[in-house]
């Protein structure tokens, strides 16, 4: 990727899925140290510490699956929807935006990058209307009740791997 660099084929480096300690490797052992980070990240899984530690170090951070994605196909018949929190539902509704807007709105304010996927236009439209209002810090704390430490994406074929990043805490 280096390389890629140098050859001003690409401009920065990015990450995606490390964990503290391997981005701590690469930062010590890289000559171009990687500007982003890209996790899951969403009200049910917060990734507080490790969104603070890239933070600490100059990365910004992308928030993959920052709605949760209930839309997965494997999902299981017991796990939580992030749509059916009352919390949410109080939220959006006192600030008249849906909950999809605050949940967006909160990552926003946590200084993430969001990349919520959609194909309609309708809901693309309204992903950009987060602009127009901002959380309380009571409301932002409620959102955070919510975080569960719940990864929805472990990726489990690969556990076993040596450099499988979800091992650790973060």
């Amino acid at each position: 990727m280096e390389e890629l660099v140098d050859a001003k084929l690409v401009e920065n480096i990015g990450i995606s899925n490390f964990n503290k300690a391997q981005t701590e490797r690469l930062i010590k052992n890289a000559r171009i140290k990687p500007c982003n980070m890209q996790i899951e990240i969403h009200p049910y899984f917060c990734n507080k510490k490790l969104v603070e530690f890239c933070q600490s170090v100059g990365m910004s951070v992308t928030a993959y699956a920052p709605l949760g994605n209930a839309g997965r196909t494997w999902k299981s018949a017991d796990e939580p929807i992030i749509f059916d929190e009352p919390v949410l539902k109080e939220i959006s509704k006192a600030k008249g935006k849906s909950i999809t807007q605050v949940v967006l709105r909160f990552h926003l304010q946590r200084n993430l990058v969001v990349i919520p996927k959609s194909v309609t236009p309708s809901r693309i439209k309204e992903n950009f209307d987060v602009f127009s209002f901002s959380l309380t810090e009571e409301e932002m704390q409620k959102i955070w009740s919510l975080n569960k430490n719940l990864r929805f994406y472990s990726e489990p074929i690969a556990k076993d791997h040596k450099y499988y990043a979800f091992h650790d805490e973060y």
